[in-house]
């Protein structure tokens, strides 16, 4: 168990999610139980899609390029180093060319993984600060969190698609007239708002644990705590610009890529502040 309890948060935050879903059917489609299974296949089989191209969709969308251990020695050196301490395959390496300092992972399994590096993280963080924020990537591909990710994306995606076809054509059968239209339209608002919330939640949630993981894995929680202060500074002066492309893929990096911080609801991100806190008193309590 994490010292956080970020798997439990995790499992709750999901089990808050299918209770948005079945709320959805049961008030609106209690009678329609195909209506259910029609908007979930569809959001497995887009979900299923998107998680077995996850490596190129997140490559494609930074326009990152395979580098060989000649060209980036220090990050191939970082990576076999924690590769083989994790007793794990050897991930692809990539490098993006934007000066905007940040990494992610991606893949559908360690078999299958990616690690990118942009090239303004390279050039910010020392060799410490990085193995510190490769162990951090690394451990997402671990933890499967891509799997995760994509499940949480997928029953969102349910609830929204079931809301907005209950905007457009109402309920089902008797279950539509035994629901106050007013709540009705109400619920059918509220649903997908509340289904991104809980997803950008479970989000946060991975973040943590990819931090912990990660400073475990590298036995270097400060260096860590010292790459995210300064990607905290660089990520302002060089943000990404909000593309779409760009917006989809920037769950999966270590820091908010973007300008400015949205509320701590809306964020997919946990604060920095209380990442590092973390991460010190990891340092401090062994």
């Amino acid at each position: 168990m994490h010292k956080h309890f970020n798997g439990l948060k995790t499992a709750m935050l999901f089990g808050v999610l299918w209770a948005v879903l079945l709320g959805l059917w049961a008030l609106f489609f209690r009678n329609s139980p195909t209506m259910l299974w029609v908007f979930a296949g569809i959001g497995v089989v887009s979900t299923a899609v998107s998680y077995w191209n996850s490596d190129k969709i997140a490559i494609r969308s930074m326009h990152a390029y395979p580098v060989s251990e000649l060209e980036q020695p220090a990050m191939y050196r970082i990576v076999r180093e924690l590769s083989m301490e994790a007793r794990q395959p050897m991930p692809r390496l990539y490098v993006s060319p934007t000066a905007a300092p940040n990494a992610f992972a991606t893949g559908r399994n360690p078999q299958n993984a990616a690690v990118c590096c942009t090239e303004g993280i390279l050039a910010l963080l020392d060799e410490r600060e990085l193995r510190g924020v490769l162990g951090h990537e690394l451990m997402h591909v671990y933890n499967r969190d891509i799997l995760t990710s994509s499940m949480a994306a997928a029953v969102a995606g349910v609830v929204t698609s079931l809301a907005q076809f209950l905007m457009f054509f109402g309920g089902g059968g008797d279950d539509r007239r035994n629901v106050n239209p007013i709540a009705g339209i109400a619920l059918a608002l509220l649903a997908p708002f509340a289904a991104a919330l809980v997803q950008m939640a479970i989000s946060r949630t991975r973040e943590f644990d990819a931090d912990e993981d990660g400073a475990r894995l590298t036995r270097d929680p400060l260096a860590l705590a010292s790459a995210l202060r300064k990607l905290e500074r660089g990520t302002q002066a060089a943000p990404l610009p909000p593309t779409q492309n760009l917006e989809n893929v920037s769950h999966l990096m270590i820091a908010n890529p973007f300008k400015g911080g949205a509320a701590r609801l809306f964020a997919t991100h946990p604060p920095m502040d209380e990442r590092i806190e973390r991460l010190h008193r990891m340092a401090t309590n062994g």
